[in-house]
């Protein structure tokens, strides 16, 4: 049984690397390629694929905007695509489509297939595509302070008063504006409990408070450089550039 599949991300690169593990699985065909929103619709009414890959974070018409036009339940198997831990974690928690967060591994992408074809092959109801996008938007358990130990005790501090948080192996080190603080937690694990439209992972081993970026200025491969109002230079990988602006860009139109 051959599936074919539409995959839709504003990044080529990302499109890219899809596109070239969907054509190394026999069982798969490529249907093509959007980089929007709006193409995205047009060519799963024109083409009815059995799979989308789907970026959530685009400009314009993002991915859980290209389901709601589309209608969840008419909407082929999804595999969402995000480069923030925040989305995926809870689209795994509804236990509804698979997701896979960039970058990922071959391993991870042949995984999400598994599913995919079980899927498929069940005629499954993709009706739990809109539990996903409920638990995307209605998410508000989010930390307003975080314990950290400083000599032999231990204070609370309120996570608007984060700068930015560096990942050092197993703890992450929380940095304020006069001192900075040691957790024993992985950036991973404290990037899911951080609200995910005050803080934003720019890079594998840094998240930022958006509300205390100074300047991003372009630097080179991609990348960029970020001034926070402390004056600290961050790196920003070229993979979260985009999706960053559109998060700062949301926020200032509330």
């Amino acid at each position: 049984m051959t599936i074919s599949a539409l995959v839709v991300d504003d990044e080529p690169v990302a499109r890219r690397a899809i596109v070239r593990l969907l054509r190394d699985d026999p069982d798969m065909a490529v249907l093509g390629e959007c980089g929007d929103g709006a193409s995205a619709v047009r060519a799963i009414r024109e083409q009815s694929p059995d799979l989308v890959f789907l970026d959530i974070q685009m400009p314009a018409m993002n991915g859980i905007d290209v389901v709601a036009t589309i209608g969840a339940t008419r909407m082929p198997t999804t595999v969402f695509v995000t480069a923030f831990e925040q989305y995926a974690v809870r689209a795994f928690e509804a236990n509804a489509v698979d997701y896979l967060v960039k970058p990922f591994s071959r391993e991870r992408f042949a995984e999400a297939l598994r599913r995919v074809k079980a899927r498929v092959a069940t005629r499954g109801d993709d009706s739990g595509i809109q539990k996903v996008l409920d638990a995307l938007k209605g998410r508000t358990d989010y930390l307003e302070r975080v314990p950290v130990r400083t000599d032999d005790h231990i204070i609370f501090v309120d996570v608007a008063d984060i700068v930015w948080i560096k990942a050092t192996r197993n703890t992450v080190q929380v940095h304020l504006v006069d001192r900075a603080y040691d957790m024993r937690e992985t950036l991973t694990g404290l990037a899911e409990r951080l609200d995910p439209r005050q803080f934003a992972r720019i890079h594998r081993s840094a998240i930022i408070n958006i509300r205390r970026v100074q300047t991003i200025q372009p630097w080179f491969n991609g990348h960029h450089v970020v001034t926070m109002d402390t004056g600290q230079k961050l790196r920003m990988s070229r993979y979260q550039h985009e999706a960053f602006l559109r998060l700062v860009s949301a926020r200032g139109e509330r």
